[in-house]
This record gives structure tokens, C-alpha cells and sequence, in this order.
């Protein structure tokens, strides 16, 4: 029985699929967490839909009542006419009725294949919404050596370790939050040189090995050495700091593990402090700009996807997007662009 609390008045077959896709499947806490309020929300119009519940009640409908025969009774209709009513009633964008719909075959799958509910899922057919594809917003070159100079926060060292860790290495938020010491280790490649590496923890609990260029290097000595102005700094020796409670890189003022919002919140005064706080920007995006800047400047697609931690080139080829500049200096390249009309050609 799936203990979380936070599912503690789910029906058990939404419990057992979201154990199984947590601990079997590996999938992290948020997506998980969005798996059972899609459902949660499709067994709320259910009830709507069999005269069970009010719609003006919708965000206080309670499912812990859904049975089994509930869930067996349930056709591709009823999931269709639950996207048309998330779009209508609930406003619900394209990019939400995709995961819902995706929540909803995830769902029923696991139903057929691992609990023998049905022999054929009834959402085997159900169309999923397309999503636009829209590309990633990101920071130019300047904007993003703007933002480094711009650290003027309280404790600078640490967070322009964070920042320069993100718009280099280009990992997620859970990422760089998840480092702990020992997952920066010292190292002599094949020829000889001495580099650093990074493990990192990414979606399904995946590691892969991220190799520190000389500004992520920099930055991490610079942050580990001792300062004693900076609560925070570790011991110079690359050791853990025996005051802190854990061995987590990026620590908070309490000396513990940093956490999300935190580095959210340090980044987001970051973009203020330079004047980009108007631009829609978030932490993401600088994972966006990491990619993006490689990709513009000769990084391999493949080998992008890699650092990335991608599990798929398609979900890596957002990045092969050009600028509107690009376009231009193409077009300005051309070897044909400077030939101008003879001085006749209105005879």
C-alpha cells in the first residue's frame, strides 16, 4: 500500500499506479504528484457526469469514493468529453489537456497490463491534444554574462556558483539542489590533464556525468574556499564542512540543504538586479540558455542530449532553433548579396 500522505484519500487502484510509477518507473515526486491531480480531476467530472456532484462545486469534490466499478465503467467517451469540459469550464490549455490525456493512457495502461482490469485499455485510442511547439525563451550571450556580473546578493560566492553552474552545465532546478560534495571529484583524463566531473541525479533517478568547464571550476573553488564574511563557504580542502547538517554542496543559511525555492528566489533577484525581471524569465530558462548557447556554438546535437540528461534526441532538437540574427547573417553571407541591378535594367 502506497503510504505518502498526500495520496492518503486516493482510491487504491490510484494509489498502487502511483507507487508504481514513483518506485518502479522511477519518475520524480512533481510528475507523479501531477499524474494523481489529472485523475483526481477526471474522477471529479466523473462524479459531475453520473450526477454524483455538483459542478459548481468542482474544486471540492471529493473521489476517495470512486470504486473499482467505478473505474471499470469508464469508456473513451467519458475521456473526451473530460478534455472538452477542461477546455470550456476550466480553461485548460492545449499544452494541460496533453497531459491529461497522457495521465489518462498512462493510467488505464497500467490498469490492463498490471492489474488485469481490462483486456484491452479503453484509451488506447484516445487522441492526445498536439501541444504548439514553442521555442524556449533564453538569455543572448550578453544577457547572460550580464546576469553573471550582476550577483549582488547577500552570500555572492554561492550563488554565483548556482548561477554559473546552471548556464553552464545547463541542468534542472531538482539537479544542482540534489549535489552533494562527493559528486564533484577530481580527475586525470585520457591525456593526462586534470579535470573535474559532476554526477547528476536526473529524471528517473538517471545519473550521468557532466564534465566542469573552467568557469563552473572556478567558481566552485572560489565558493569552497574559506571566507569568513560567508556562512556558508566549505573547507578549502574540498571537504565537507563538519558544522553543516548534511553534505549537500548548496547549503542554506541554516546549513542545511538548500532548497528549490530558495535557489529560485536567489536566481529570480539575480534577473532583478540587471533589469531582466520583466522578461518572463525563470530558473528553466537558464537551462534553456546552457543549451541553446552550446548548440549555437558547434556542441554536436547528440552530444548535447547527453549533458542534457535527455532521454531522446527529438526532445533535444527544440535547441536547433536559430536566431532571427543568425537568419540574417546567413542571408548577408550569401556570396550574391552585395550584386546590385545594372544601371539600365529600366530600358
Amino acid at each position: 500500500m502506497y503510504e505518502n500522505k498526500n495520496y492518503s484519500l486516493a482510491p487504491q487502484s490510484i494509489k498502487d499506479f502511483i507507487y508504481y510509477e514513483q518506485i518502479v518507473k522511477g519518475r520524480s515526486e512533481l510528475t507523479v504528484k501531477n499524474y494523481y491531480n489529472d485523475l483526481r480531476s477526471f474522477f471529479k467530472f466523473y462524479k459531475i457526469s453520473r450526477n454524483r456532484a455538483d459542478e459548481d462545486d468542482f474544486s471540492e469534490i471529493d473521489i476517495s469514493d470512486i470504486t473499482d466499478d467505478d473505474i471499470k465503467s469508464v469508456d473513451l467517451k467519458d475521456a473526451q468529453e473530460f478534455l472538452i469540459f477542461m477546455q470550456n469550464k476550466m480553461d485548460n490549455h492545449q499544452k494541460a489537456r496533453y497531459r491529461k490525456a497522457v495521465t489518462l493512457r498512462q493510467f488505464y495502461k497500467f490498469l490492463t497490463n498490471n492489474k488485469n482490469m481490462f483486456e484491452v485499455s479503453p484509451m488506447t485510442n484516445l487522441e492526445l491534444p498536439s501541444p504548439k511547439a514553442a521555442l524556449p525563451k533564453y538569455l543572448t550571450l550578453e544577457q547572460s554574462i550580464e546576469l553573471l556580473v550582476n550577483v549582488a546578493t547577500p552570500f555572492p560566492k554561492r550563488d554565483y556558483c548556482i548561477v554559473t553552474f546552471f548556464l553552464n552545465c545547463g541542468m534542472r532546478l531538482s539537479e544542482l539542489v540534489g549535489i552533494n560534495m562527493k559528486d564533484i571529484r577530481k580527475t586525470r583524463n585520457s591525456d593526462g590533464n586534470q579535470v573535474y566531473t559532476l554526477k547528476v541525479l536526473g529524471k528517473g533517478s538517471k545519473e550521468r556525468i557532466i564534465y566542469l568547464n573552467q568557469a563552473c571550476v572556478d567558481a566552485y573553488l572560489d565558493y569552497l574556499a574559506p571566507d569568513l564574511t560567508d556562512f556558508d563557504q566549505r573547507a578549502s580542502s574540498g571537504c565537507r564542512d563538519m558544522t553543516a547538517k548534511t553534505d549537500a554542496l548548496f547549503l542554506s543559511r541554516r546549513k542545511t540543504r538548500i532548497s528549490n525555492r530558495r535557489v529560485q528566489q536567489i536566481v529570480e533577484d539575480c534577473f532583478k538586479s540587471c533589469g531582466l525581471d520583466n522578461m518572463g524569465l525563470s530558473v528553466h530558462k537558464l537551462r534553456h540558455t546552457a543549451a541553446t548557447l552550446m548548440y549555437q556554438n558547434g556542441v554536436d546535437i547528440r552530444v548535447l542530449k547527453d549533458i542534457l540528461g535527455h532521454e531522446n534526441l527529438n526532445t533535444t532538437q527544440i535547441y536547433t532553433h536559430v536566431s532571427s540574427s543568425q537568419m540574417e547573417n546567413a542571408m548577408q553571407q550569401n556570396p550574391l548579396a552585395k550584386v546590385k541591378p545594372p544601371k539600365n535594367n529600366n530600358k
